[in-house]
């Protein structure tokens, strides 16, 4: 069966908002974004993420906690911290540098692995397991040993909290395994999926944020002369509505047929949002081919919408905050260490991103 593309704002905010699409995998009809993910979803265990309610709002309700505004608004200081080290470090080093390397990966890795309780040690084992399973052109084969990779580290790590819990979301989740709330498959699951997405989405915004910036030396001058908080939130959720670096599109199956926008989708159809189309729609955000950081944008689809709102969203926001704000305010000569057209774009990804930034000052 074909799969409908929804490209306006308000027909996408319509359809998240409601529980008319299904984000279960396994449903015949779901319109996967390639064979190797298709046969991958077919033979490992789902995340939360694609489980529809009640089990998504039974497991979304544990996780919720750590990632309200205001928990997330109280690792400010340790954020600022490990970007200042970051940068100490940069600076003392060679030039030109990979931004990649030195900023835009470790930092949230080092804050993923902080609130997980996983040693940021492993780090190169994480990324590049990760880096695998969000490829376009992963085989079947390679997606299965990345993920499978993976969740036998998640497992070995839970086994650890289950012995000697700590202040962490693992043993968090550990304990939750004692009492029944989670199995052990739930448990594993969620904390591979938050390793995951808690590094490599905000790696790619904030290398990609970096070099926007550098084009648009105006908007730049903006956040680097500014001390005002409210002026660096307002860039980020700008830079996020400009990139939307998820550009495969959230994937859905309708579960009944339905109208939208003047047109009819049909119960067991496909339904891909891409989130960049809403984004940039000049009726909703004028001139949207402009980055403005004076912009209102906080209607943006970059984190999607209604009950499967990205539960990372406002530590995404917090880390393009603080990193955006101190690196250009402490290396105000930054710039390009090569010719744009020679900087290598993850074209190869699900999520948009460079794999390298090389920048000197």
């Amino acid at each position: 069966m074909s799969s409908a593309v929804v490209t306006r704002h308000e027909d996408q905010r319509a359809l998240y908002g409601g529980q008319r699409l299904s984000v279960d995998t396994t449903r015949d009809g779901f319109p996967y974004l390639n064979a190797a993910f298709r046969e991958t979803a077919s033979k490992t265990p789902p995340s939360f993420l694609d489980m529809d309610d009640p089990d998504h709002a039974r497991i979304r309700r544990m996780v919720t906690g750590p990632f309200t505004v205001r928990r997330v608004e109280a690792l400010r200081p340790a954020i600022q911290r490990m970007t200042d080290e970051l940068i100490d470090t940069m600076l003392t080093g060679p030039r030109p540098v990979d931004l990649v390397e030195a900023l835009a990966l470790p930092l949230p890795s080092l804050v993923i692995c902080e609130m997980l309780g996983v040693p940021y040690e492993d780090h190169d084992f994480f990324q590049s397991n990760s880096k695998v399973a969000l490829r376009r052109d992963v085989t079947a084969e390679e997606a299965r040993a990345a993920s499978g990779a993976l969740f036998g580290y998640l497992g070995d790590q839970l086994d650890k909290k289950l012995a000697e819990p700590a202040d962490d979301l693992l043993s968090e989740f550990a304990a939750r395994m004692r009492v029944g709330e989670l199995s052990r498959l739930e448990a594993t699951m969620l904390g591979q999926l938050l390793l995951g997405a808690g590094h490599e989405t905000s790696a790619n915004m904030i290398a990609l944020g970096v070099l926007a910036f550098l084009e648009h030396p105006d908007q730049l001058a903006i956040v680097r002369d500014t001390d005002d908080p409210k002026v660096l939130a307002g860039a980020a959720e700008e830079m996020l509505r400009y990139l939307t670096v998820v550009h495969s599109g959230q994937r859905r199956l309708a579960l009944e047929d339905l109208e939208i926008g003047g047109q009819s989708i049909r119960a067991g159809e496909g339904v891909i949002i891409p989130g960049a189309t809403g984004n940039w729609q000049d009726d909703v955000f004028p001139d949207p081919d402009r980055l403005d950081v004076r912009r209102d944008a906080r209607r943006h689809m970059a984190f999607g919408f209604g009950i499967h709102q990205c539960l990372g969203r406002q530590l995404a926001r917090l880390e393009l905050q603080v990193v955006h704000g101190t690196l250009f305010r402490r290396v105000p000569t930054l710039r390009l260490a090569t010719d744009l057209d020679k900087i290598p774009f993850k074209d190869d990804g699900i999520v948009h991103g460079v794999h390298e930034l090389p920048v000197t000052w």
